[in-house]
């Protein structure tokens, strides 16, 4: 078929169209980052008004501690002039000597200028603190720091009058008095001044407070309108042009190229767009192309492919057949010849019946040639399957024969074997692969059991079925090895020879060819348990033969 291929003009991809000039804000990064710039001005701006707050809230808190500290001098100055009026009244009224009046006034006095120097100290600071808040409030404090002055001047005029020499009772008295009647106003106007100035500023913090959060709410407001703007603005549309994106994206994955995004901005996403209706363009193109050629190829591979399936299935029959028949053959040649070894080896030794032994080696020989005339005609016929002839047989004498064929390897285990046969049984199967199962499943058991132990054959008619058994009392199986041990060279963990592998998976093939079944169980149920090994039981049903 002749087929115009397309044209380098028309494969070629168109060139890009030239950028026109675009306002500065046209493109997306230029809008985004001047959103972005607008956020993190107002992001700055509640900061620094957090900063402010903040800062103006902690220097009027430390104001209003400061006052506190103030006023609590206050109390203890007070405390301590009345201590110091009621020692000096004691001393007096009992008539002490000027010497022992100072000793007796002596702690009190020092504790007054202990506290008069501390609030000498507050003053100081408290005066540094007011050049921040204007004249007013520095003419305050340096009037608190002259009645300061003033007690402290009448305290020590009080003190060196009456610790003077000449000074009699009458006269400490008035010293006495007229102390208490000068101090008591100024200590009563300062605390008074030093409360207003606590409560002005407890009040200049809440004003502060209304003020900063008119301001934050402010920001706020503004920080809302912003985003709603940014967002009704840009984002949703922007978000709205990246999922259309999106769905052009999957239809492309879903090899739908019928594409018709909108171009009509000139931004990033509008270029996008323009770039991927392009593009679906060309891969619908393509795609035309590539399914003619694989329409063509899908012709040529379908032939190809039957004929090589059908050389594949000639193989693969010719293989299995060729490996059934020597898995088979090894396996139906080791019987025969491990008792021809044995009865050599005892005939060597010069022990037992020499004659008995030779008619064994005699009887083995013939079914040896038996077996081996099987197997030759299975790799003569084109089925690769073994032929069985089934007809009525005795099922005990053939377990009895098989119990025969394998007693020289039972009696090198030192195995204990007992034969239990509760009532003579017809089955329809084929005599000679009949004795060749049995003995395979007992040589199994003589294997796994191990040497000395006991082993049990039993033979009955159940369900209409005769009925082989076969325990021993070895390791047993494992549970999750029981499913695995019918199975073509299975060989289960922990054997010591050869598993039960193709031994039983022959068996099981033959048994089923006969009509009948074969399965294993382990540990031995109580019944037919012997001794305290969990030991293996396989189980053998054939159907009864027709009478």
């Amino acid at each position: 078929m002749n087929r115009t291929g397309p044209s380098p003009a028309a494969g070629a991809a168109a060139p890009f169209p030239k950028r026109r000039a675009m306002h500065p804000f046209a493109t997306l990064k230029a809008r985004l980052g001047l959103g972005a710039g607008l956020i993190g001005c107002v992001a700055i701006l509640a900061g620094a008004l957090m900063l402010f707050g903040m800062g103006q809230v902690s220097d009027r808190l430390d104001s209003s501690l400061n006052a506190e500290r103030r006023i609590a001098r206050y109390s203890v100055l007070s405390s301590q002039i009345s201590a110091f009026i009621v020692v000096a009244a004691e001393a007096i009224q009992t008539g002490l000597s000027p010497e022992d009046r100072a000793q007796r006034l002596d702690p009190v006095t020092r504790g007054l200028e202990r506290t008069f120097a501390h609030m000498r100290q507050d003053l100081e600071t408290a005066v540094a603190e007011a050049r921040a808040m204007g004249l007013d409030e520095q003419s305050r404090r340096a009037t608190q720091s002259i009645a300061i002055a003033r007690m402290e001047a009448l305290f020590t005029a009080a003190h060196e009058g009456l610790m003077a020499p000449a000074t009699d009772r009458e006269r400490a008295r008035g010293y006495l008095a007229g102390f208490s009647q000068a101090v008591d106003p100024l200590l009563n106007a300062a605390v008074s001044d030093e409360i207003r100035i606590r409560d002005g500023i407890l009040a200049g913090i809440g004003e502060l407070r209304r003020r900063l959060t008119l301001m934050a709410l402010g920001i706020s407001g503004l920080a809302v309108a912003m985003f709603g703007t940014f967002y009704l603005g840009l984002v949703r549309p922007l978000l709205g042009r990246l999922d259309l994106a999106r769905q052009a994206a999957q239809r492309i994955g879903r090899q739908d190229f019928d594409l018709a995004l909108p171009e009509d901005r000139a931004d990033e996403i509008g270029r996008l767009f323009a770039e991927t209706n392009r593009a679906a363009r060309a891969l619908a193109r393509r795609r035309e192309e590539v399914e003619c050629e694989w329409a063509r190829l899908n012709e040529t591979i379908a032939a190809r492919t039957e004929e090589l399936r059908a050389a594949n299935a000639a193989l693969e029959r010719t293989d299995e057949d060729r490996r059934r028949f020597f898995a088979d053959i090894g396996h139906e040649l080791r019987t025969p010849l491990t008792v021809i070894v044995l009865e050599s080896e005892l005939g060597l030794k010069g022990t037992g019946n020499p004659r008995a032994g030779f008619e064994t080696i005699h009887a083995r020989a013939q079914r040896l040639h038996r077996r081996i005339d099987d197997l030759l005609r299975v790799a003569r016929s084109e089925s690769g399957r073994i032929e069985l002839t089934c007809a009525p047989c005795d099922l005990a004498a053939a377990a009895r024969e098989a119990l025969a064929d394998i007693r020289p390897e039972v009696d090198a285990a030192r195995m204990a074997l007992e034969m239990v046969v509760t009532e003579d049984v017809l089955v329809s199967a084929d005599p000679d692969w009949l004795r060749q199962v049995i003995a395979g499943i007992a040589q199994n058991a003589v294997r796994h059991a191990g040497p000395g132990g006991p082993l049990a054959l039993r033979v009955t008619a159940e369900d209409g079925a005769g009925v082989v058994r076969v325990a021993d009392n070895g390791p047993g199986v494992a549970a999750d090895e029981i499913a695995q041990v019918f199975t073509r060279f299975h060989r289960g963990a922990g054997r010591r020879s050869a598993g039960f592998g193709l031994g039983l998976a022959l068996a099981k093939w033959l048994v089923e060819q006969m009509g009948g079944r074969i399965a294993l169980e382990s540990p031995v149920p109580g019944w037919a348990r012997l001794g305290d090994g969990p030991g293996t039981m396989v189980e053998l049903r054939l159907p009864l033969a027709e009478e």
